[in-house]
């Protein structure tokens, strides 16, 4: 399956530009559309906070699509964001439309893979309904960053439906392998072994197991050999319950668990309003990073680090592949320094990168909360050459 342009829309001097070619037609279930945004600083401007441009309609799976696009955020809450929300336009739709959509910046290759969107949450979509991003990125770090060039930037949106019909004229069904392993999980019918880790008793099947990781594979040949009874409990140290229990389910159905996102209102209130960090003394500044001091990565961020460990330690690399994104979307002022020493040792080259443009992003009061982090003592003290990247980006950035 390969993606199908659906057109391009161009925003120029704050509204949509008339000169945008009509788009593409297709009926393809996966297809993407561009949004080239002229202009910026003068589309930021004329836009309001809660005002938007809708780009022109696309059709992406005999469906009529929209981007709309707020440059100066969705509500008052989110006004240093952008947003961005993908919206269906079908006035006659009796069922809702299944499938999936990413939205990602036309330089960033990686997102535009298959497999980075079949990780994306899937979604019903009803008529007039918006689904999208609140604060898709912050406009300080959009317009430090090298999305934005000439005043210029261009999204591109992908939309993935997991039904359409074939010559006949039938509806082709999902694949529901993924229920059927979840339900043999769940009932534990069939298990014959059984995990301890944290306290908590897993049980699951050796043939699954094995099937999916190499790593499985080689201690399923040694102590958890075929004979082996269902009294035999495999204990698995430094790992928490709830990062094992993720790890199986992903195992047994090749996707996360269902995640109740933080809010991250402590990292969003760590972001000192534009033009205070000049006036800030230093008495300030000490509160800041005391209160720093005091913060921890959300949970959702902890059990993400948790997950990419496991991944990386039965060679479960989609899983790797999903925990990295998931992380470098919520980098943090209170996770940056902890996700950054997480993506050194494991190698993470796409997540190292994220963490180090957010930091440089950063005012000087929100790196004070930064470097009073448990994650920072422990970033400088175990890859201190971490520090000689950083200056060199920030000595460059002056230049």
């Amino acid at each position: 399956m390969s993606s199908t342009f659906a057109g391009v829309s161009v925003v120029a001097g704050g509204k949509l530009s008339p000169s945008t070619a009509s788009s593409f037609l297709t009926s393809t279930d996966w297809g993407y559309h561009l949004l080239v945004v002229q202009d910026y600083s003068r589309t930021k401007q004329a836009t309001p906070t809660g005002e938007w441009i809708s780009s022109r309609p696309f059709m992406v799976g005999g469906h009529k699509w929209c981007i709309d696009y707020f440059p100066n955020g969705y509500t008052e809450s989110c006004a240093n964001f952008i947003s961005l929300f993908v919206n269906l336009l079908d006035d006659d739709a009796e069922e809702p439309v299944k499938g999936k959509f990413n939205v990602s910046f036309i330089d960033e290759a990686e997102k535009h893979k298959p497999m980075y969107i079949s990780e994306t949450e899937a979604f019903n979509f009803h008529s007039e309904s918006m689904l999208g991003y609140n604060m898709f990125m912050e406009k300080d770090v959009l317009e430090q960053s090298s999305h934005l060039m000439n005043d210029c930037f261009t999204i591109r949106c992908d939309i993935m439906l997991f039904s359409s019909k074939d010559a006949g004229g039938d509806k082709v069904l999902m694949s529901e392998i993924d229920q059927h392993l979840n339900n043999l999980l769940q009932t534990k019918v069939g298990a014959d072994v059984t995990f301890e880790v944290s306290g908590e008793m897993f049980a699951a099947h050796r043939c699954v197991l094995a099937a999916r990781s190499k790593v499985f594979i080689a201690q399923l040949s040694g102590p958890m050999k075929e004979g082996t009874t269902t009294s035999c409990v495999i204990q698995i140290k430094d790992m928490e319950a709830k990062v094992f229990r993720a790890l199986l389910s992903f195992i047994y159905t090749d996707s996360l668990p269902k995640m109740e996102d933080d809010k991250m209102e402590e990292d969003e209130a760590a972001a000192v309003e534009e033009g205070q960090e000049e006036e800030a003394t230093e008495d300030e500044m000490s509160e800041v990073a005391e209160q720093g001091q005091r913060e921890k990565p959300p949970e959702t961020v902890q059990w993400l680090q948790g997950l990419l460990v496991a991944a990386d330690r039965y060679d479960l690399q989609r899983l790797r592949f999903i925990c990295e994104r998931q992380l470098s979307l919520r980098i943090g002022v209170s996770s940056v320094a902890s996700t950054l020493a997480l993506a050194e040792q494991h190698h993470c080259r796409p997540l190292k990168a994220a963490c180090l443009k957010f930091i440089q992003a950063q005012s000087p009061s929100c790196l004070q909360i930064v470097m009073a982090t448990d994650g920072w003592e422990h970033l400088i003290t175990t890859y201190p050459f971490v520090l000689n990247e950083l200056f060199a980006m920030f000595a460059l950035n002056q230049k």
